[in-house]
């Protein structure tokens, strides 16, 4: 049987796409790729703990904000209280307060299209 093996891609509408890459280029230092306008993340990359989540939520969470958006894309990041205070000097409001627990750092926003992203730090490896 053929089987996923990992996240290929997150793809969403902007009404500006080009302008939302920029802003995520200046305030999170995505490399955006001028051929398609989005960036790439090769998993050499990852830090160490770093991995690729799916997960469906219920029809009514409001774990993704009020916006009625369908979806969240959860952006993983070496310096989570960095790059919550980067998004917030660009304009982004910031939602809740960070989270830390096992999994890591968690952090949320609001985008300049109005889309609630989660900034997730993995957490440090295990030196046992």
């Amino acid at each position: 049987m053929a089987r996923v093996t990992g996240l290929g891609g997150v793809f969403f509408r902007s009404k500006d796409p080009k302008a939302l890459g920029e802003w995520y280029a200046k305030h999170l230092g995505l490399d955006i790729q001028a051929s398609f306008g989005g960036s790439v993340f090769m998993p050499d990359a990852f830090p160490a703990g770093g991995y690729n989540i799916w997960t469906p939520f219920a029809a009514d969470t409001t774990y993704f904000g009020d916006s009625g958006q369908s979806y969240m894309v959860n952006l993983m990041v070496d310096d989570l209280d960095g790059a919550l205070e980067q998004v917030a000097a660009g304009g982004a409001t910031l939602e809740g307060e960070p989270e830390r627990s096992e999994f890591g750092a968690f952090g949320w926003f609001i985008d300049p299209d109005g889309n609630k992203i989660e900034l997730w730090q993995p957490p440090a490896p295990d030196n046992a």
